[in-house]
């Protein structure tokens, strides 16, 4: 109705006249939106639900039954188009020039329309190719890391157990399970790109267990693949990522998971739990496991095991789904869970979303600064440290906006660190740093366009390295910390001309999110147009 009322030859003509005209263009812009999104949009989108069976494409035994996903992908793509159309028609508008009746409506229905476009595009972009990346029609094989947090690397931690994860149509077998140690050294290296090498060294293409000192987790996962296909002569499909944090939120949705089996019952016996649960799975495998199984290699034997049960709970259908749902969203949205494929045209989607975690394109905000930390002590002492991370807002006299990105991290291990905690979890001093002390070398990167002035270690200006990755600036700190101490390093941010909402990005951590990334601190600043 309001679509044929705003197309009246009397209203067209009002669109016309001085002043007034602007208004009744808008309000006729808003209703020709209204009527598609509802017509085009929703309608297609309603239909698309309706058809699908949403307990079929719950993990089962059985697998999953992708065709109703198959079929509803033309109409999430329609409705994605109408609803894109519409937002573009809304945005093209200029609020700041129509009168408050009008402008006020428009700008909540824009916002609205932004965001269900947001939802719309990656409903209809994970319907594109989440069938095929389930086995839809040829079986996926997948290398899964399984990162360890005790050990920092850029996107997590040190990579040590892996597995070969098979999807076919949507089951979940969990297959050819090692380690990295057992992996060994490559050689030759992967060639990594002139930049990151610059910045992360060669250890990269060399060592699985450095695949990811970089954060951009498209390189640390083709350069994963690669290692793979040279130490097994096996192509693998794509790299799921994940760490034990992420099998927390899993198993929430899971329930308990019962370790079975004659190779686990003597770890078992040593004091580890033969259960595991959203509440113990974190300790007990970033610090239990050391103390109580001294042995590296049984050590990875545990969390193959572990591995193997949790992804055979996913794979038995008797999960509660919402649950898992919000696990699985929530390790994404932490970083917890990443996603590569080998095949060009799907990782081109996946790289435009968070799981993708690329470090540019079109999922970086253009003021996107991040924060990444690299162990130094070659131990797992990492489970014992504490860090923080925030935006300090500045400004310039001329308009311009200064940031600092300020990180704070603390050594909460025990003064006698040394000689209570294993040699494993120390390090022993392999490296020339004292048992019980922490080394971390913290890379702070910022927006493109913007350049890192200086640094502060403890309040007093100090040198650090600087280099490029992908336009992005990026600075280097190496900070050592004994048990109890705790440091302050800022990294300042200088002329910034901030269009967007500052982001930014932390290594998951065994600390939640929110526990890590504290609110921008905001000057008094009217940014530069």
């Amino acid at each position: 109705m309001a679509r044929q009322a705003a197309s009246d030859p009397l209203w067209t003509i009002a669109g016309t006249l001085p002043w007034i005209g602007p208004n009744i263009q808008a309000i006729t812009t808003v209703a020709t939106s209204a009527d598609d999104v509802a017509t085009l949009g929703a309608g297609p989108l309603v239909n698309a639900f309706q058809s699908l069976d949403w307990e079929s494409l719950a993990p089962s035994g059985k697998g999953v039954d992708l065709a109703p996903l198959v079929a509803a992908q033309p109409r999430l793509m329609s409705s994605a188009h109408a609803v894109n159309q519409s937002a573009e028609r809304l945005n093209s508008l200029d609020a700041d020039s129509l009168l408050p009746q009008v402008s006020a409506p428009l700008i909540k229905a824009r916002d609205q329309l932004n965001s269900l476009r947001g939802d719309l595009d990656a409903a209809a972009d994970a319907a594109t190719i989440a069938p095929n990346m389930m086995g839809a029609t040829t079986p996926r094989r997948y290398l899964l890391l399984i990162q360890n947090n005790a050990e920092s690397r850029a996107t997590g931690g040190i990579p040590g157990a892996l597995a070969v994860l098979e999807v076919d149509k949507g089951k979940l077998t969990l297959t050819a399970q090692t380690s990295a140690t057992e992996l060994g050294v490559m050689s030759p290296a992967i060639e990594v790109e002139p930049e990151q090498q610059q910045i992360y060294s060669g250890r990269m293409g060399k060592f699985m267990q450095d695949v990811n000192l970089s954060p951009d987790f498209p390189s640390s996962a083709s350069t994963a693949v690669a290692m793979w296909k040279q130490k097994t002569g096996t192509a693998l499909d794509g790299v799921i990522s994940i760490d034990p944090v992420a099998l927390s939120y899993l198993l929430d949705g899971t329930g308990p998971v019962r370790l079975e089996g004659t190779e686990l019952e003597q770890l078992i016996r040593n004091g580890l739990p033969s259960e595991l649960t959203t509440k113990n799975v974190v300790k007990t495998l970033l610090s239990d496991v050391y103390a109580d199984v001294p042995e590296p290699a049984m050590q990875d034997l545990y969390f193959a095991g572990v591995a193997k049960e949790i992804f055979e709970a996913l794979s038995a259908g008797k999960n509660d789904n919402r649950k898992l749902i919000a696990g699985a969203t929530k390790g994404v949205d932490e970083g917890r869970i990443l996603l590569w494929s080998a095949v060009p045209r799907e990782q081109s989607v996946i790289s435009d979303y968070a799981i993708g975690g690329s470090i540019a394109g079109k999922n970086i905000s253009p003021a996107q600064f991040g924060v990444y930390f690299n162990d130094g002590t070659g131990a797992k002492m990492d489970y014992y440290v504490k860090r923080t991370a925030q935006l300090i807002q500045e400004c310039t006299t001329d308009g311009y906006v200064k940031l600092k990105v300020r990180v704070t991290s603390t050594n909460l291990a025990p003064a006698d660190a040394a000689t209570s905690l294993p040699t494993y979890v120390t390090g022993g001093a392999a490296f020339g740093i004292p048992e019980g002390t922490v080394q971390t070398n913290i890379v702070a990167y910022g927006p493109v366009q913007s350049n890192i002035e200086e640094t502060f270690l403890a309040g007093k200006k100090t040198a650090f390295a600087s280099q490029r990755h992908q336009g992005r600036p990026v600075g280097a700190l190496t900070v050592r910390l004994a048990p109890g101490e705790t440091s302050v390093v800022e990294f300042s941010f200088g002329k910034i001309v901030q269009h967007s909402e500052p982001r930014l990005a932390v290594t998951p951590t065994i600390q939640t999110r929110e526990e890590v990334v504290l609110d921008t601190v905001q000057g008094n600043c009217v940014p530069a147009s």
